[in-house]
């Protein structure tokens, strides 16, 4: 096992990351920037080191102070989180030359599906079903993008290459505004992975937005942890996951996941990633994008699926196998979570920043929160808005929706303006809880139904109906699952 691992990132994925090191009995090196020195995860690791001014690209995007950071600290690998450096093919090829372990996938596999031009070009060749869009893997110009762009046809994506978690994506419905978005999208891809490459894809409309979780090992064993429904978004970022999809039965998820292993094995992808789905509504699915990293929604995969991920990326990268077979993979109950973001749901959700002066985070029984602040902390506007993740778990969904309605109510947060009554009216909507949603409810439809007064009552017993159907299609796997030795995750505030 590794005996020091630097995080190379912040917030509540350091602590997370932190925290899985120290259980393994692993010291851990934290990095910050200047405003992050008092962070949270400064104070959990057992060394932390500057490494520059608040803005990502001369802190957390240097490659150089990171890695002097890890040989100054004798770091024998390095745990990359999620955004930042986390899919830089040059950063984990330079964590190789240094002589220190990089927990993800190789540089050839990174370069191959971390750059989502090339992945679709890699999946096509492989014969996996991918949404109309750019073809090949030059990076285009805006002149040869304006030029290819009636042939996709409108309406279409403009998606950042080099990185996914909706930065740089612009949703284009004409070519007249092409031009803007084009170099709107260009700019925060070139701010948020260092990268300003883009590409075209055709917009599915009605979709639903599904994730497959795959674990690989250095010996070519790769299994995929089930579907998460992440089609609650607002402009192209995440707000609600869950896990599994009320959209799936038995027989869609073992050919979803059967794809996304062919997928990773196409490039022999070893450690933590995540296959990409957009679900119509004939049931038909296409490739999207392959993440190749941690993702931000992984905690709701362990809460049903019973295995650590974090901790099987560290074991993974120390060249162990993995210790599960795609047999031993089985899910139960049933994980949603809500992402809190530090903005104001009453202004157009514009990011909120200050000092935390009070905070109660939700506990009891099936309640998770994740997080990298506490009371005194000061939320600033230099990095991503999301503070906290709250999830919840239940036997049913209808028990994780109450759960998670409990939970909200709960959470208290003074000093900063949260999405929290955001996310309570969701919640309570008949929509949601009813499970019939696609990519574009919250943007197109929630706003109109969160003016009629919520009936939760009502749409409890929908939920507990259609959780009802649910149980009875996946009774027969959850049998087999109830011997295995994998326990539920109950987890408070971690």
């Amino acid at each position: 096992m590794f005996k020091k691992i630097l995080v190379a990132n912040r917030g509540e994925i350091a602590v997370r990351i932190l925290r899985a090191c120290h259980e393994l009995g692993i010291d851990t090196v934290a990095v910050y920037s200047d405003v992050d020195r008092n962070s949270l995860h400064v104070r959990l690791a057992d060394e932390a080191y500057p490494i520059g001014a608040a803005p990502a690209r001369e802190s957390y995007l240097r490659v150089d102070k990171i890695l002097d950071v890890a040989k100054k600290s004798g770091a024998d690998a390095i745990h990359p989180g999620y955004g930042f450096l986390a899919e830089r093919e040059d950063f984990a090829q330079a964590c190789a030359d240094a002589g220190i372990t990089f927990i993800g996938p190789s540089p050839h596999a990174i370069a191959k599906m971390g750059d989502k031009a090339v992945a679709r070009a890699t999946m096509a060749k492989a014969g996996v079903a991918v949404i109309p869009g750019t073809e090949g893997e030059a990076d285009l110009s805006d002149e040869e993008l304006l030029n290819v762009a009636p042939k996709i046809g409108f309406p279409l994506l403009i998606k950042a290459s080099a990185g996914g978690g909706g930065k740089g994506q612009r949703e284009v419905r004409n070519i007249e505004d092409m031009p803007v978005l084009l170099a709107s999208a260009r700019r925060e891809s070139e701010s948020s992975f260092g990268d300003s490459a883009v590409y075209l894809e055709k917009l599915v409309e009605g979709a639903r937005h599904i994730e497959i979780q795959l674990m690989g090992d250095e010996y070519g064993n790769i299994i995929y942890l089930g579907e998460r429904e992440c089609s609650l978004q607002r402009r192209r970022q995440k707000l609600v996951e869950e896990c599994p999809s009320p959209a799936m039965n038995e027989s869609l998820r073992a050919r979803m996941g059967a794809m996304a292993v062919r997928a990773a094995q196409a490039i022999n992808y070893t450690n933590a990633g995540t296959i990409e789905y957009l679900l119509d509504r004939n049931g038909n699915f296409f490739f999207m994008e392959m993440n190749t990293r941690l993702q931000v929604e992984h905690g709701i995969t362990e809460s049903v699926v019973g295995i650590d991920i974090v901790k099987e990326q560290i074991r993974v990268a120390r060249g162990r196998r993995l210790r599960y077979t795609q047999s031993d993979v089985g899910q139960i109950g049933w994980a949603i979570e809500c992402r809190i973001n530090a903005e104001d749901p009453y202004a157009n959700f514009v990011p909120s920043t200050g000092v935390i002066t009070r905070i109660n985070f939700p506990t009891g029984p099936g309640v998770r929160v994740d997080t990298g602040v506490y009371e005194g902390f000061e939320v600033t506007p230099y990095y991503d808005s999301m503070i906290a993740k709250v999830i919840s778990w239940g036997d049913t969904r209808a028990e994780a929706v109450m759960r998670m309605r409990r939970a909200l109510s709960e959470f208290r947060i003074i000093g900063v303006k949260t999405n929290i009554p955001f996310h309570i009216k969701l919640v309570d909507s008949a929509r949601f809880q009813a499970g019939t949603f696609d990519t574009r409810f919250v943007e197109d439809r929630f706003a109109l139904e969160e003016q009629e007064p919520p009936h939760p009552d009502i749409a409890a017993i929908a939920a507990t109906l259609v959780a009802h159907q649910h149980g009875q299609q996946t009774a027969s796997h959850i049998d087999r699952t109830e011997n295995r030795t994998m326990l539920r995750w109950k987890w408070s505030v971690w």
